[in-house]
């Protein structure tokens, strides 16, 4: 069997670490892939959002099924693309994936079918915005549109960072097109959750409950990022509050997209605030998180090319989804600099240390190669180290022994990962 995976990611290498465990996958291609894959699986000279040539390779190699990891292929139809040429692909199509692609979409539709999220107006008018803003009063969230890399979201507490977001989006065009129009909403308060499912259209199976670090800064301070790490499970959502998201989010979601002729087929992602057992929707995703991919991958104890499979085919009804007891922890070691701008082609030491630890892989985000073959930074996140552990405690420990040992030339990462999970 032969697999592609479209990304270069943390959450790509988790998925073709995954993928090969399957005995009959001889072999998983990763388009473009990054230096960590490399050792795992091939990598491709092509683009994750050249659309034509990913499948003019599928095509042509024969490729058994293709899962697509980042969200922009997948709101530019790469699903759709590839169903007309008859060649079997996991993920949304166009038209599902506007959850993501769209907050003002996803936000009516959350409207239309009644599922908690927070009070909202859209605007496509700044100096209507700014109006909105003065009579409303803050605290209050700013986003862009459209997809902006994990980073189209502004908290803003004062009237004051209120307008000056909305100038940064809608004038000075910061996220570029994503700002063509905003939603300003109420600032919710509580505490974060993710929570994923896996969906064919009619049954829907959830993940293990976990926990997203998206600012930059310990303590949940600073600008937003990609994400800065990840832990599963997450203690916030109890097994109650896990019924109530299923009957209240997920399947609603599912149920509603579906009477738009929109049917959702893949990986379902909420984004979720909770206060006081109640949950409401920050936002969804069309596809796995990341860096939540990292340690819900590794707690998966099911084959998931059996999963993907049985999702396209309309049977995951057929399906029992197991999951190991155990905790897992993933730390982002990312560029100084990152979110903003960073420096790249840094030496990275200490991986082979790393290798011989007991339950921990680094997942490999942004790296390359240097002439003398040598790992080097390439990118803003550059690695999800993951460990897994009897408790929430002890992976935390066993992470950060990992993280500890690796270490380049302005290297940065949070070090709360997790805490939230211990304070309960």
């Amino acid at each position: 069997m032969k697999i592609l995976v479209v990304g270069g990611g943390g959450r790509e290498h988790a998925l073709v670490w995954k993928l090969k465990q399957n005995p009959a996958v001889e072999v998983v291609a990763c388009a473009p892939g990054n230096a960590g894959i490399s050792g795992i699986g091939w990598c491709l000279d092509i683009g994750a959002e050249d659309i034509e040539t990913l499948a003019k390779y599928a095509e042509t190699t024969q490729v058994d099924l293709t899962i697509v990891g980042p969200e922009v292929p997948l709101t530019k139809g790469i699903v759709d693309a590839f169903q007309e040429k008859g060649l079997p692909i996991f993920g949304p199509t166009k038209a599902a994936a506007e959850i993501e692609g769209s907050k003002v979409f996803s936000k009516n539709l959350m409207k239309k079918y009644a599922i908690p999220t927070a009070e909202f107006e859209v605007f496509d008018d700044q100096e209507e915005a700014e109006k909105y803003i003065k009579k409303r009063g803050t605290p209050l969230v700013v986003k862009a549109d459209g997809l902006a890399a994990g980073k189209g979201v502004i908290l803003c507490d004062k009237e004051a960072e209120a307008l000056e977001a909305l100038d940064r989006i809608m004038t000075q065009r910061l996220f570029g097109d994503a700002g063509k129009r905003v939603i300003v909403e109420d600032k919710l308060e509580g505490e974060e959750a993710s929570f994923l499912v896996f969906t064919d259209g009619v049954t829907v199976l959830p993940m293990p409950t976990s926990q997203d670090h998206k600012p930059i800064y310990e303590g949940d301070r600073g600008p937003n990022t990609g994400g800065m790490g990840a832990y599963s499970p997450a203690p916030v959502v109890s097994p109650d509050l896990e019924t109530k998201i299923m009957n209240d989010i997920m399947i609603p979601t599912i149920e509603g997209m579906a009477k738009e002729g929109r049917p959702y087929k893949g990986v379902l992602y909420a984004g979720l605030m909770i206060k006081d057992g109640h949950p409401q929707v920050l936002e969804f995703n069309a596809r796995f998180g990341d860096p939540e991919a990292q340690p819900l991958l590794m707690r998966l104890d099911s084959d998931l090319v059996g999963i993907l499979q049985a999702i396209n085919e309309d049977r995951l009804g057929e399906l029992e989804v197991k999951w190991s007891p155990r905790a897992t922890v993933c730390v982002v070691m990312a560029s100084g600099g990152y979110p903003g701008k960073y420096r790249k082609g840094n030496v990275i030491s200490g991986l082979e240390a790393v290798s011989t630890m007991r339950d921990v892989l680094v997942f490999h985000a942004g790296t390359d190669f240097d002439v003398q073959g040598r790992y080097i930074t390439s990118g803003g996140r550059v690695l999800g180290v993951t460990s897994m552990g009897n408790t929430i405690a002890e992976a935390i420990d066993t992470c950060y022994e990992a993280v500890n040992k690796i270490s380049w030339e302005d290297a940065y990462f949070r070090r709360d990962i997790g805490r939230k999970g211990l304070d309960r």
